[in-house]
């Protein structure tokens, strides 16, 4: 069944609503991950029309996802990046860290938006940041989806080079699994234990009796629920 593209009018409506000039479309990619840094874009569109085939990344095949995100980086307005480590993952739990990986991404930016659309139904950004959620926005705003090709494309580009075959890190298929689970990067695991790119409180940990001294304390309850939703390689 084809996806409706996506479309202007939240930005609209937010543009009409709360006098908002600059608004910035937010996505996340790397939540799931056993390993890397979850990586926040924001991007900031006005009201253009997109190139074509523009949707939710995980609804674009890797080849299109490579072609299009240069594409979208010469095409939007302007764009930033963020990233949170497993470190400061580990360390803050993950709605902390989505939030410090967004602020880090929205600060880079070389206007301040006036408001932004967060994918997703949990707005982890809050004050002093004006935010409007959308279920399903990188399927239905523009500005959403773009940050979602970009974000895919930079962070798996990233991982890619970190499981390059003739690196340290070549057993773990970085490049074909980008931190997620898979069963190469299980076996991975069990055979040579965690990098310094893995998160230490993921629960990946307690199936790997001869690693489990490195795991790390949850840092809450929420992230442990987090993290354990993440097992199921979201975001993939």
């Amino acid at each position: 069944m084809p996806y409706e593209p996506p479309t202007h009018t939240v930005e609209r409506s937010l543009r009409a609503t709360t006098g908002a000039k600059t608004v910035a479309g937010v996505d996340e990619v790397g939540r799931g991950a056993w390993a890397g840094p979850v990586t926040v874009c924001a991007a900031v569109t006005g009201l253009r029309r997109p190139p074509a085939g523009l949707t939710d990344s995980k609804l674009i095949s890797p080849k299109r996802r490579a072609e299009l995100a240069p594409l979208l980086e010469h095409w939007v307005t302007a764009f930033g990046l963020g990233d949170a480590t497993p470190q400061e993952i580990d360390e803050l739990g993950m709605t902390a860290a989505l939030r410090l990986a967004a602020v880090r991404a929205l600060e880079s930016l070389p206007v301040r938006p006036d408001a932004v659309i967060l994918d997703g139904k949990h707005d982890y950004l809050g004050q002093p940041w004006q935010v409007r959620t959308v279920i399903k926005g990188d399927q239905s705003c523009i500005a959403v989806a773009a940050a979602s090709v970009i974000a895919k494309v930079r962070r798996d580009t990233m991982m890619a080079e970190l499981g390059a075959e003739s690196g340290e890190y070549a057993d773990f298929a970085f490049g074909a699994n980008a931190g997620y689970p898979s069963p190469v990067h299980r076996a991975a695991l069990e055979e040579r234990g965690p990098t310094p790119h893995h998160r230490l409180s993921w629960s990946y940990l307690d199936a790997l009796p001869r690693w489990q001294h490195l795991k790390k304390v949850r840092f809450s309850a929420e992230a442990a629920a987090l993290e354990s939703g993440g097992q199921l390689g979201f975001d993939f």
